[in-house]
């Protein structure tokens, strides 16, 4: 799969080059049905998956520089909103604006996407991009894949829910120990058990993300 052609677009365009079984099509149609926008990743034998991104609750918005009639055929293909002809000051433009009230990722591979991603609350380069837009943007995905984006969208969310959950298991645990001891119920040597085991406890916690499969969770999988 390494040298395979992979291919993003609506699940139309997945059907039309023939790659979109009955149970696909009709997962899609259901994730449709509740209002998601769904985006199919495929090869040119095999559906890989298919991505609801507002799912995640993310808007997602693509901004060309095609002219408006290839602009608007390439949103439609992968059912996204689409802004086209636009230069980059007009991408930068755009992005500075949405960042007034969203947090905004901007992820581009051109010299033209360079200005949106500086702009943007988070730049993202693809691994293949030029070299004005790799030493702009925050981040770089490495493997060139955009299902990564998606992927490491859940990580993070699924680091960030582990940090919380962990400070509210330790400060919960001090609390407690901390009340108990004024009380005079509990002793040091139980303070410090505690305070170990907390430590202890977190750290087990924590290393569940070292098990965190981010390619599955972006993905439907469905039989292609």
């Amino acid at each position: 799969m390494a040298n395979a052609c992979w291919s993003v677009g609506s699940p139309r365009f997945a059907a039309e080059a023939g790659v979109l079984g009955d149970a696909a099509r009709q997962a899609a149609g259901r994730l449709e049905q509740a209002g998601k926008a769904v985006v199919a990743v495929f090869t040119e034998t095999r559906l890989q998956g298919l991505i609801a991104l507002r799912e995640m609750g993310i808007r997602a918005l693509m901004l060309a520089g095609d002219n408006p009639v290839t602009g608007a055929a390439i949103g439609k293909r992968l059912g996204l909103e689409s802004r086209a002809a636009l230069p980059p000051e007009d991408k930068a433009a755009i992005v500075a604006a949405m960042t007034r009230d969203d947090q905004v990722m901007m992820v581009g591979d051109g010299i033209n996407d360079a200005p949106a991603l500086a702009r943007a609350g988070l730049g993202i380069a693809m691994g293949s991009g030029t070299h004005v837009a790799l030493e702009t943007a925050d981040r770089a995905l490495l493997r060139d894949r955009v299902m990564d984006v998606a992927a490491q969208i859940r990580l993070a969310r699924a680091t960030m829910a582990n940090i919380r959950q962990n400070v509210a298991i330790a400060l919960g645990l001090k609390g407690v120990v901390l009340v108990t001891t004024r009380l005079g119920l509990t002793g040091l040597w139980v303070a410090v058990l505690a305070d170990t085991g907390a430590t202890v406890t977190v750290t087990l916690d924590a290393l569940w993300l070292l098990g965190f499969r981010v390619e599955r969770r972006p993905v439907s999988r469905t039989g292609g």
